[in-house]
């Protein structure tokens, strides 16, 4: 019998499962917009060695565990630092935003929930994350078990500009039937 996950390592293997979908993705030659946070830096442990990408990011996290990637170029969007989710925001960070056209953007968020919609916990970073969706063609939710169900204060978008939501949540889970039944693209992990 496999050991039972604690709730820690149980959250970091669910990060893990978003993140092998959504790298899966990721094509040869696209540019791609990657968020900040926990499940975006498992996305970069995701991808394959040989990949040949663009990667932008407002996360200078995210940025450095790209390094070890080297044939994807990696661009970061400078602005104002938020310490507490390590990334940029403001006005300059949303100005750098505008010189891009990507293929995908890979969004996290904090709160996935049918009536609240796609939600953060700060006004800026909700608004950064606006900016960064309007200059991709495709944007993907990063929805981990624990965001599943979740809303925090701000609205990041309405789920008519999202191309789908890559959870491990089940397909049985109340948000995720809810999602489906309301034609919002569920993909699961």
């Amino acid at each position: 019998m496999a050991p039972r996950l604690t709730g820690r390592e149980a959250e970091v293997d669910s990060k893990r499962r978003v993140a092998t979908a959504a790298a899966a993705l990721i094509r040869t030659g696209s540019t791609v917009i990657l968020d900040g946070g926990t499940t975006a830096l498992a996305v970069v442990r995701a991808l394959p060695a040989e990949l040949r990408a663009t990667i932008v990011t407002h996360s200078p996290t995210v940025a450095a565990a790209l390094a070890g990637h080297t044939s994807v170029e990696v661009y970061v969007l400078g602005g104002r630092l938020f310490r507490h989710s390590m990334v940029t925001c403001g006005a300059a960070a949303v100005e750098a935003a505008q010189l891009v056209q990507a293929d995908l953007f890979l969004l996290g968020v904090t709160g996935v929930h049918p009536d609240a919609g796609l939600t953060t916990g700060d006004a800026d970073e909700a608004a950064m994350k606006r900016a960064l969706a309007q200059r991709a063609a495709d944007t993907y939710v990063l929805a981990s078990t624990e965001k599943i169900g979740a809303a925090s204060p701000f609205a990041v978008l309405p789920w008519e500009a999202v191309a789908g939501v890559i959870t491990d949540a089940s397909s049985q889970d109340e948000t995720v039937r809810r999602l489906n039944a309301a034609g919002v693209p569920v993909i699961a992990a």
